[in-house]
């Protein structure tokens, strides 16, 4: 299993564990899934293109494969 699979198995215990405690652990639980997530949607748009206002693709950069924008 990759180590981002056993992540997101981590992530998912805590959850389950923590639901219906009153200690914060189920607050931190949600946080800590939360920010594994902001980390994924970072990662993706560090690969995603940037268009202009009507969409269209940016200029792909010295040495750019246009499949890899």
């Amino acid at each position: 299993m990759s180590s981002d699979q056993e992540k997101h198995q981590e992530l998912l215990r805590a959850l389950r564990a923590s639901q219906g405690e009153r200690d914060g652990s189920f607050d931190e639980a949600v946080t800590r899934a939360f920010e594994h997530i902001f980390e994924h949607l970072e990662r993706l748009n560090s690969h995603v293109s940037l268009g202009g206002p009507e969409g269209e693709d940016r200029h792909l950069k010295a040495g750019e494969s246009p499949t890899l924008r």
